[in-house]
């Protein structure tokens, strides 16, 4: 059974995305974000509604929100959006 999204899972999900998938998440932040010259980006936290990041631009860090297309139910579903979002991403940017 997946866990709800409390403070404890996000801080999960972020540490995974940071560690794991550092290109996924600027990829995050440069289509969803719409910020073409991303250098880097963190997640910094998730929750049912949305993403925030911070996003290097131009050797500038700033904070944005990435709004989910739904509400989140609980980690998997937070984990299968995710994954569908890279993928939609891939398609914007080829």
């Amino acid at each position: 059974m997946a866990d709800p999204l409390s403070p404890a899972i996000s801080d999960r999900i972020c540490r995974h995305m940071n560690e794991d998938h550092a290109e996924a998440v600027a990829l995050y932040a440069r289509v969803f974000a719409q910020l073409a010259s991303v250098e880097s980006a963190q997640m910094l936290a998730i929750d049912p509604d949305g993403m925030d990041l911070q996003a290097v631009v131009e050797g500038t860090p700033q904070t944005v929100r990435v709004a989910f297309d739904h509400p989140l139910q609980d980690s998997e579903d937070a984990h299968q959006t995710l994954i569908a979002m890279v993928k939609q991403a891939r398609t914007r940017i080829s």
